[in-house]
């Protein structure tokens, strides 16, 4: 008779923990952050803005963009008004591009449906473009003192290690559960020192590597803690091979300035401006350019995405000062090569106008 499959522990259930959030609460008015350029406000634009521009972005990167950005589009009714291609310039260089695209959609909508305002509801602000659950349930406890819960990757570690919670987080059955945690340890008031300090802790203390246990106000609560395993919680995205892509393009140059053309709306590089696919020989008729050579082949330039590897095999062509046909043709641009960055152009693209620039 073959041996019984081994039991699979069962979750814990919910705790009852009210201590988690009055100790997180007392550490986040001595120690967690205060001088974040969007704290201090209950302007929801600006939380808003703030809570976009650092997913999946580090704060000292976020905090100059920030400053640009509202001084460009200093409020909602500013950036709904603005053509994307200025949202999409204003963005230059903080990458995943999505966030800007929906950021003008998500404030276009607040204007045409809201009247300007956004909707105070967790549930509600959810439903608009580009925020999910985590980012409106921020949103509404930060400018409205709403009791929403949080569930961000900072957060997810937290809670993986203080309730040990195994498993990777990105899979939905881990992921529900730790929303059952989340939504179980909100406290009955002062929710915005609450989730802060959920972000601080995450951010400052609770790292990915080299945790400062001895710093934590949730130390003698925390299983990892108690147990060692914090090395091993949250348990790591399980490896996965990224597909390869290739793409050969040419940088047209009339010794000031490059061709480039605008991607369509959707796709990773939407909206933005970037070298035609192609080599020269085949792009110069289209273009109603005159070549002077063959053009040059340009090193490899590797990139990897979340879901999978660019490599871009680049050509330089130098032409003629740039004809009629090509200056009107629709979608098509010419750049000045100096201006690359402030351009809205893909991380790549940047680099190999960089490149160009430095001769």
């Amino acid at each position: 008779m073959p041996p019984a499959p081994p039991r699979r522990r069962a979750a814990p259930p919910a705790p009852d923990c009210p201590e988690f959030a009055t100790r997180l609460i007392a550490w986040q008015e001595r120690h967690g952050r205060h001088d974040l350029p969007w704290q201090r406000t209950r302007d929801p634009y600006r939380i808003w803005l703030s809570e976009i521009m650092l997913q999946q972005t580090q704060v000292g990167t976020v905090i100059p963009y920030y400053a640009r950005f509202l001084e460009r589009f200093p409020d909602l009714q500013a950036l709904a008004a603005a053509p994307a291609t200025a949202v999409l310039e204003c963005w230059a260089g903080l990458g995943y591009y999505a966030r800007a695209r929906n950021l003008h959609r998500c404030a276009q909508r607040v204007v045409a449906e809201y009247g300007g305002n956004f909707p105070q509801e967790a549930e509600k602000i959810a439903e608009l473009p580009g925020i999910g659950r985590s980012t409106a349930a921020a949103v509404a406890a930060f400018a409205f003192g709403a009791r929403a819960a949080i569930l961000d990757g900072n957060v997810k570690r937290v809670l993986a290690r203080c309730f040990a919670v195994d498993g990777f987080p990105g899979q939905a059955a881990v992921e529900r559960r730790l929303w059952t945690l989340a939504e179980s340890l909100l406290p009955a008031a002062r929710i915005e020192a609450y989730t802060q300090g959920l972000m601080d802790l995450g951010a400052t203390l609770c790292t990915r590597t080299r945790p400062r246990c001895d710093d934590c106000p949730l130390r003698g609560l925390c299983i990892a803690e108690r147990e060692g395993r914090q090395t091993s919680l949250p348990a790591p995205r399980p490896a996965k091979t990224r597909p390869e892509r290739e793409s050969t393009v040419t940088l047209f140059t009339d010794g000031q300035r490059v061709l480039l053309e605008r991607r369509p709306p959707q796709g990773i590089w939407g909206g933005l401006l970037a070298p035609p696919e192609g080599r020269p020989e085949a792009l110069a008729a289209r273009f109603g350019l005159r070549p002077c050579g063959g053009g040059e082949a340009m090193p490899a330039l590797r990139h990897a995405f979340t879901h999978f590897r660019l490599t871009l095999r680049p050509w330089h062509c130098r032409v003629e000062a740039a004809t009629t046909a090509a200056d009107a043709a629709a979608g098509h641009e010419w750049v000045d090569i100096a201006a690359h960055a402030s351009a809205a152009l893909p991380t790549p693209v940047r680099k190999l106008l960089a490149q160009l620039a430095a001769g």
